[in-house]
């Protein structure tokens, strides 16, 4: 998307700034497209191979999911990708923004399709609405438009692409940052950090909103998961409405926090609206359907926390914009420099938090995790497994890295002199 925005500028402008920074990001983007092709891949073996107890049972929710991203999403990349990386002198400037708004067209529609399948896994419609059936232990779908449109699918889809624009933008906010810390303050460069400015200044802002409707959709459909995130272990007392639990370490064994920092009536007024609300506890639910609670509960505080941080950087790179004086606090830049890779923590921390806040269920409340895996397979055949994967990732990780750090350092070139800005 970062990459039609600087391509559909330059064919508005003509200013040559913006195919300088287009040349320079799209090396960033076919070294980080190709890992995500390589990377993602590997899941689908995974069905078959690890997972053979949950094909059995969804395949036939999964399965076609996978084969729509496919027709939808890999087509349109597969074939336009081409165009948008070594077509330039080949075909007219239109035709050329066109390949690339098309690829960004596909990556959408494999979030989508990715995030249709997990919200099935998260938030499957019940037997009771008869939108699908369980016969000899398998799901057969009789209504196409509610897995399509799951209950959680809308807010997480919305949640999921603004976090990856909020990820990019911190890249290349902290990139731009970086540069002009280091005395390289050509136009590309000033105008990367300025354009990325503004943009994290409202996804921030509009992803905290959105977050807030996750939250609600969580407590309507996956109490326990809250009641993780929450930290609650007892329910709140008439009237007094449940505290925020800004730290604590949870003791799920003894079922207590320990050494807890609360705000009052907080956890109400969020999801409830109300200061006085109730919301779900954890001893409601038996342990055996507890996730774990320290985990999901220090997940999420981290994305939170992450996200504050990003609205606060975002506002201040904006009243600094409004002085005309952005590039020139090193404090900023040297925060924003330290953010680059905050969107990607906050990723990782909200997938911990929607991964492990479903346990133990594989299925919502209709397959646990112990009945998914493949028996076939001794624990050490998925050990062996595990680890062949983990060494091939980390791998793909540090070479994929090393040539990313490597295109960062390097920077923009300028074609464009100061007065044409």
């Amino acid at each position: 998307m970062w990459l039609v925005l600087l391509e559909g500028l330059w064919l508005k402008t003509k200013k040559p700034v913006y195919m300088d920074l287009y040349n320079y990001w799209v090396k960033f983007f076919a070294i980080v497209f190709g890992i995500g092709v390589v990377t993602g891949v590997v899941m689908a073996f995974q069905f078959g191979t690890n997972w053979s107890e949950f094909s059995k049972f969804s395949g036939s929710v999964t399965g076609p999911l996978l084969v729509y991203e496919v027709v939808t999403a890999f087509f349109l990349e597969a074939g336009f990708l081409g165009i948008m990386l070594f077509g330039r002198n080949r075909v007219g400037p239109k035709m050329h923004f066109f390949a690339t708004a098309m690829v960004a067209l596909g990556t959408t529609f494999s979030a989508y399709w990715i995030l249709v399948s997990n919200s099935f896994m998260q938030t499957p419609p019940s037997l009771e609405s008869g939108a699908i059936e369980i016969v000899d232990g398998a799901v057969i779908v009789k209504d196409w438009l509610a897995i399509l449109f799951s209950a959680s699918l809308p807010v997480r889809l919305l949640h999921m692409i603004t976090a990856a624009l909020t990820t990019a933008t911190l890249i290349i906010c902290g990139t731009a940052a970086w540069h002009i810390l280091r005395g390289n303050r050509n136009i590309a460069i000033k105008k990367m950090l300025s354009m990325s400015i503004v943009i994290l200044f409202f996804v921030s802002i509009f992803q905290v909103v959105v977050g807030d409707f996750h939250g609600l959709n969580v407590k309507e459909h996956q109490p326990e998961k809250l009641a993780a995130i929450e930290g609650h272990w007892e329910p709140s007392k008439d009237g007094e409405g449940a505290p925020f639990i800004l730290f604590a370490i949870p003791d799920q064994e003894n079922e207590k926090n320990d050494f807890s920092i609360e705000i009052p009536h907080l956890a109400s007024l969020v999801l409830t609206h109300s200061l006085t609300g109730d919301i779900d506890y954890l001893k409601k639910f038996p342990k055996e359907n507890r996730p774990p609670v320290g985990l999901v509960f220090w997940s999420f505080r981290i994305m939170v926390a992450l996200g504050f941080l990003m609205v606060i950087q975002g506002a201040w790179g904006m009243w600094q914009r409004r002085k005309k004086t952005l590039g020139q606090n090193h404090g900023l830049l040297r925060l924003a420099v330290v953010m680059g890779p905050a969107g990607l923590l906050a990723v990782l921390s909200g997938w911990f938090v929607t991964e492990l806040g479903r346990q133990p269920w594989l299925v919502y409340h209709m397959m646990r995790v112990d009945e998914g895996y493949s028996f076939i397979h001794t624990t050490t055949d998925l050990t062996i497994s595990l680890a062949l994967f983990i060494v091939v990732y980390l791998v793909l990780l540090i070479f994929g890295v090393t040539y990313l750090v490597r295109i960062l350092r390097q920077g923009p070139h300028s074609t464009m002199i100061e007065s044409n800005a």
